[in-house]
């Protein structure tokens, strides 16, 4: 009992420490100049127009000016309260909303609006439904076809706990681009992403490019403790499941209540993970600290 009260006592003592110490400062090649262009004045204004959802505003996302630039922006869908606790998501956790079955149209009707070349669609996990939400998404990606013939789609998923059945949906459907992100490095997975599996992910990854999807993608962040090695050898292992296209970032701390930053990878570094990932059998590598997902999505269809 004195064992466990102490054990309790010295942890909240280092959640009070942790609390009030001041965030390592950014770098300097992480600072963002403001978007700024015609294409994002014009996509800017019929966002607040008609209050359309992105994530690309409701993420602050720093590349939203070249990609919406590029007539590229990215969708949530499922709502904004997610079944899972990941420590670097800035994401709600709790008991999400019902499903929303006019989303689709919903959606598709946003990306016809902001006149959208190419479209990423994300979600929340839904581990609460019986489906994990593989319905709704697919009839999101059939609703933007029927209603956008000429926007090509890339579908950033969950892991739908590895259930083929669901995964199945996406290859019957076929997007332009299925992304599934490992998020961070093999030893890190438990404490990241705390209700998911680096090997169900690699398996989704695997089993989706077994079936026929002709893209498939993953993304990494860097700056939570891992070390170069784990880094190539993730690289080496989404090579080994057939993935095409591999994003590289920064992680950035999306609150106190988040995992810290440890580090922030240097230019050089990002320059390095880069070469070594274009000497494997990857299409695409995206490697650059201010790189998330979706960024120049719109050039991974090829």
């Amino acid at each position: 009992m004195f064992l466990s009260l102490s054990i309790q006592i010295e942890w909240m003592e280092t959640q009070t420490a942790s609390s009030i110490l001041p965030r390592k400062p950014k770098p300097k090649w992480l600072r963002v100049k403001l978007p700024t262009g015609k294409k994002y004045t014009e996509l800017r204004g019929l966002v607040d127009k008609y209050k359309l959802n992105t994530i690309c505003t409701s993420g602050s996302c720093p590349n939203m000016g070249e990609c919406w630039g590029e007539g590229t922006a990215t969708f949530m869908i499922l709502g904004n309260i997610c079944t899972r606790s990941c420590g670097f998501c800035g994401v709600k956790t709790g008991r999400p909303e019902t499903v929303d079955w006019d989303e689709p149209e919903k959606v598709a009707r946003s990306i016809k609006i902001m006149n959208i070349k190419h479209a990423v669609l994300t979600s929340v996990d839904r581990d609460d439904l019986k489906d994990m939400g593989s319905i709704i998404w697919t009839e999101t990606v059939k609703a933007v076809r029927r209603m956008n013939p000429e926007t090509t789609l890339e579908t950033l998923i969950p892991d739908f706990q590895g259930i083929e059945k669901h995964l199945d949906r996406f290859v019957d459907v076929a997007p332009e681009v299925v992304s599934h992100n490992i998020e961070t490095v093999r030893r890190l997975t438990r404490e990241v992403r705390i209700q998911a599996k680096y090997d169900r992910s690699l398996g989704v990854l695997r089993y989706l490019k077994e079936q026929g999807q002709r893209r498939t993608k993953s993304g990494i962040m860097l700056g939570l403790g891992e070390t170069k090695e784990e880094v190539i050898e993730t690289l080496y292992e989404l090579n080994d499941a057939k993935v095409d296209v591999v994003t590289i970032g920064q992680y950035l701390q999306p609150s106190k209540k988040h995992l810290p930053v440890k580090r922030f990878i240097t230019p050089d570094e990002f320059a390095e993970f880069e070469e070594i990932g274009k000497s494997l059998d990857f299409r695409h590598v995206e490697s650059s600290a201010l790189v998330r997902s979706s960024y120049r999505a719109q050039k991974h269809i090829n």
